[in-house]
């Protein structure tokens, strides 16, 4: 359970905070740097929908569920939000995205602009939502190995 936490959250923190920024920071256009972030993306919800299914399936084999269930519910909450944001805003960028070449070429007006500015801001919250969702379950998920060995 806390292998998956650490490699879903853990890749969370990292594209959010290292590979994305440098690729808007070090590649020479924005098409370019939204290309590599797109993919990298996708990759990263792939990862956490297989994370989630590992933390589920692991709370469920470790034994009597005692404290595991509000840390379950949130996770379930989470691949949700993951899982919408791949198959449904990062797709709706996708198909934006494929009408304007060179966004910045796109007039801020231009309703296919703003549409995917619009669909940009819900996906960065839901990447959010799941980043502090899973910061909570990481803190129930250490307070129940803490109660477990209190129990041995």
């Amino acid at each position: 359970m806390v292998l998956a936490l650490a490699v879903w959250i853990g890749g969370i923190v990292f594209f959010a905070f290292v590979m994305a920024p440098a690729a808007f920071d070090v590649l020479p256009t924005h098409q370019l740097a939204g290309a590599v972030v797109g993919r990298t993306l996708a990759a990263l919800h792939w990862i956490g929908v297989a994370s989630g299914i590992v933390f589920l399936v692991a709370a469920l084999l470790a034994g009597p569920w005692r404290g595991r269930g509000p840390a379950a519910l949130l996770v379930v909450i989470m691949l949700a939000l993951t899982l919408g944001s791949q198959l449904g805003v990062s797709r709706r960028m996708n198909t934006l995205q494929a009408q304007m070449p060179v966004i910045d070429q796109v007039a801020p007006t231009d309703a296919r602009r703003a549409a995917f500015n619009r669909l940009h801001w819900w996906s960065t919250r839901m990447e959010g939502a799941v980043l502090l969702l899973g910061l909570v379950v990481i803190y129930l998920s250490a307070g129940e190995t803490r109660r477990q060995r209190r129990d041995w």
